[in-house]
């Protein structure tokens, strides 16, 4: 599905060198390291929540997706060189996370494309394709809105994400999407009400935990070669890696945090990922699915960067 758009990615944009550099922006002297962080007591917690809460992007009305099995990188529009070492360098993260990455020729889930026009390409990829961007199932994207960002900002990167909720145990989608009816025996399609509906498991009753967890379906990332300053092959690789496998707010505030979200801000101080980068990807990773509520989640992800952190330091001691 995806695949079949990589030919006309092709035919829309071609990849072209980046002009020079603009000066860098001093960093602010008061950014947040995880390293440095004292681990005992409250603050690392308070800081962690702030960065889930700030960094987070759900699709409306549900909680973090994850990829659950694996994923297929594809790149369109750059060099051989450059699409290869994306595409590595993202199923690399992958499978630091646990994830399965698909060999050469299999059809791409994360779809990354280089072009000299990011917002005239964004909307006319949309314009081609628009069911792959809103599939009309409800809680599975960030809406109209968000996607009219997506097309139109003037960001060097830009992302969206679709994700379906489905049923934790069985895998199947807990949603219907526009068109789908389910017939039921003996009755008049016009009073069937529950062939609309989902099917899915009732567990026991909780008020923080559902049946349903969110899956990550597919990744766009379009890169605006025109916009890329000086950043490194390396800094660009680990910054498409982050926002492809993990739903990243593109308007969030991350100017305290060290962070690879920063990269465009303050090239000069943002190697790659960083300590809470690479936390809180694990976390999400790691977190139980089917929190209902957003504190709730909030809560379920900062422990589990905390124990991968607290993890990460006893490791290296």
């Amino acid at each position: 599905m995806i695949g079949s758009l990589m030919a006309a990615a092709l035919a829309v944009s071609a990849f072209q060198d980046p002009p020079v550099a603009p000066p860098p922006q001093p960093q602010d002297p008061t950014v947040y390291r995880l390293e440095e962080i004292v681990v005992e007591g409250t603050r690392l917690e308070e800081r962690t929540a702030e960065y889930v809460r700030e960094v987070a992007a759900p699709a409306r009305g549900r909680g973090p997706a994850r990829w659950r099995q694996g994923v297929c990188v594809g790149a369109a529009n750059f060099d051989p060189e450059v699409a290869q070492y994306l595409v590595d360098r993202v199923s690399d993260v992958a499978r630091d996370l646990g994830l399965s990455a698909g060999q050469p020729g299999c059809e791409p889930s994360i779809l990354i494309v280089g072009t000299t026009g990011g917002a005239d390409f964004a909307r006319e990829f949309v314009a081609m394709r628009p069911r792959l961007f809103r599939v009309g199932g409800s809680g599975m994207d960030r809406g109209s809105a968000a996607l009219e960002v997506f097309m139109s900002s003037d960001r060097p990167v830009r992302w969206w994400h679709v994700s379906m909720p489905t049923d934790s145990e069985t895998g199947q989608r807990a949603v219907r999407l526009p068109g789908e009816m389910r017939p039921m025996p003996n009755l008049d399609p016009r009073q069937d009400v529950l062939g609309y509906a989902p099917i899915t498991r009732v567990p026991v009753a909780s008020r923080i935990q559902s049946s349903v967890e969110d899956r990550m379906m597919r990744s766009f990332v379009i890169i605006d070669v025109d916009r890329l300053g000086g950043v490194s092959l390396e800094q660009l690789g680990d910054y498409v890696a982050m926002v492809a496998l993990v739903q990243v707010n593109p308007d969030a505030d991350t100017r305290r945090y060290e962070t690879i979200l920063n990269l465009f801000e303050y090239p000069d101080g943002i190697a790659g990922l960083s300590g809470w980068d690479r936390a809180y990807m694990e976390g999400i990773y790691a977190t139980r699915p089917g929190r209902i509520s957003t504190m709730a989640q909030v809560q379920s992800i900062t422990q589990a960067i905390l124990s991968a952190y607290r993890g990460q330091q006893e490791e290296a001691e």
